[in-house]
């Protein structure tokens, strides 16, 4: 899927409504999110296009986040036009880390692969207290489940789904709606239960429902490094619309 500079601002400003910073404050091409939780997204600086930003743009966001009391930390497309911004960022001690992929479909696609199967699943307005266990289960670092957990609920018009069988959560994530896209975020299975399509299920479900809102596209971020759900993903028609990475000082969470 081709994505223009519109896109491109749209799905931003989709992330940022789905990770619901504490502020968000702005500088011309840019939004700066500003949270002291653990999630990336909600603290760190981006870009609205992925055409070369001006120089000044650094030495401003870098000041308006010390304002603020935070440590400035940019979340930046891997392109070429951003080059020279990252090597500015290098000479200041900023390195990169955590590669991440933006991966996008089409709603109508991702709802005819991911299919029907198992029932038991369900669409609420707020997380209950099984979607919350299965959100902050194991493998998740607790004060990062947390924090996460905090920023969902904060996020305006969210769904949280589940896929429950005998009175049992086998798997939950979360939808964010606006922008034009539907957000695919927070996706966790039980151990016991992988192998099943439960993610599969759970995605078709989030996609039924933004179908009915009139939404056609959907986005999602994911580890480059997680194989498995690149897989996944791939298997339901999402493509890499761009890679990205943050900068932050070696002391910077």
């Amino acid at each position: 899927m081709q994505l223009s500079t519109t896109d491109v601002e749209s799905l931003e400003r989709a992330t940022l409504q789905a990770v619901a910073p504490e502020a968000v404050e702005a500088l011309p091409g840019w939004l700066l999110p500003m949270d002291r939780g653990t999630v990336g997204r909600a603290h760190s600086a981006v870009p609205l296009s992925h055409e070369s930003p001006e120089p000044s743009a650094l030495n401003a966001i870098v000041a308006r986040y010390a304002s603020r009391g935070f440590s400035p930390v940019f979340r930046l497309p891997d392109v070429p036009a951003f080059h020279g911004f990252q090597r500015a960022l290098q000479k200041r001690g900023f390195v990169r880390r955590q590669p991440t992929l933006t991966q996008v479909a089409r709603v109508a696609d991702l709802r005819a692969l991911a299919g029907t199967g198992l029932s038991g699943g369900e669409l609420a307005e707020a997380p209950d207290a099984a979607w919350m266990a299965m959100f902050l289960g194991p493998g998740l670092d607790p004060v990062d489940g947390a924090s996460r957990a905090r920023a969902l609920s904060r996020a305006h018009g969210m769904l949280y789904a589940s896929l429950r069988e005998g009175g049992q959560t086998l798997a939950c994530g979360a939808a964010s709606f606006g922008h034009g896209w539907l957000g695919v975020h927070g996706m966790r299975t039980d151990a016991a239960q992988r192998g099943r399509g439960l993610a599969r299920q759970l995605m078709g479900m989030m996609a039924e429902e933004a179908l009915g809102r009139g939404i056609e596209r959907v986005f999602l971020q994911v580890d480059a490094s997680n194989a498995p759900a690149l897989s996944l993903y791939r298997r339901l028609g999402f493509t890499t619309a761009w890679p990205y990475a943050y900068w932050r000082r070696p002391d910077t969470r």
